[in-house]
């Protein structure tokens, strides 16, 4: 009779990396930050608000275009006080981490202007209430780019 094959030996299981990216992302820590940013986020989309009505009110430019202007001045205003503030220790570099800041604040502007534009087309709303319902879904996505591929602080 012949002896029965030997079983290999199973391979150890990894030990855990550490918690999954969805629950580091539901930690005090970064509702902490997010926090922080909603805080920044309000500011500076405030001093957006005024440019984009500057701009179309006074300056006659188109609404969708005069919102991509806007957000690009704010969120270049956020990325200085967010860097220090929402984000600190970073070890990314500060130009660095600005080129990847404006990447990701890029899709957030490709996203907003999308959204922005279909509110307008698609609904009798007001620029201005349109942009800040925009703002919400966009704001959100470029935190989480932020906080998860650029500072790396998640």
């Amino acid at each position: 009779m012949s002896e029965p094959l030997a079983q290999p030996e199973s391979a150890p299981l990894p030990a855990a990396a550490g918690p999954s990216l969805a629950g580091r992302l539901l930690s005090r820590r970064v509702a902490a930050m997010l926090a922080r940013n909603t805080a920044v986020s309000i500011g500076v989309f405030l001093v957006g608000l005024g440019i984009l009505w500057l701009l179309v009110e006074r300056l006659a430019v188109g609404a969708v275009g005069a919102a991509g202007v806007s957000f690009l001045i704010s969120n270049s205003l956020h990325y200085v006080i967010g860097r220090a503030w929402i984000f600190p220790g970073s070890a990314r570099g500060m130009h660095t981490g600005y080129l990847l800041f404006l990447a990701n604040s890029g899709l957030g502007l490709l996203l907003t202007m999308a959204l922005f534009a279909a509110l307008l087309y698609f609904t009798p709303m007001h620029y201005l209430i349109a942009r800040t319902l925009v703002s919400v879904i966009a704001g959100l996505a470029v935190f989480l780019l932020n906080a998860v591929l650029n500072f790396r602080q998640v």
